[in-house]
């Protein structure tokens, strides 16, 4: 009877700590082919699904060549926000590039996902 309380009590705070107070749409994004020089740019969705606003405390881009723009106003309960992700597209080929987020009021890593193929312009 113990272990089976035991094991209840656990799956609740394995439960508790598993959900996220914030949904994207989606965290990946596949541009497929983009020319190269032409700057490419996706807008991630999230809404706040926690009790209290939430605000993006900082956005990491792995690399020069991607930048991530945001609101910094907090984001009540319900309400949706953007995050901008722009890839410079200056090198030709394949890429995967990954912005790191973090929200102010969880410890909860977010991480988002741009990838595709810079070809080369025909002249």
């Amino acid at each position: 009877m113990k272990s089976f309380f035991l094991s209840v009590f656990l799956f609740a705070g394995i439960s508790v700590f598993a959900q996220k107070d914030i949904k994207f749409n989606k965290t990946t994004h596949q541009f497929g082919k983009i020319k190269k020089g032409v700057p490419a740019t996706y807008v991630f969705t999230y809404t706040n699904e926690s009790a209290k606003p939430v605000v993006i405390e900082f956005a990491n881009a792995e690399c020069g060549c991607t930048k991530p723009v945001y609101n910094q106003a907090p984001t009540v309960k319900g309400k949706s926000s953007t995050i901008k992700v722009t890839y410079n597209a200056e090198a030709v080929g394949v890429f995967k590039k990954r912005v790191d987020l973090k929200f102010a009021h969880s410890n909860q890593p977010y991480i988002l996902t741009i990838e595709g193929e810079v070809v080369e312009t025909k002249k």
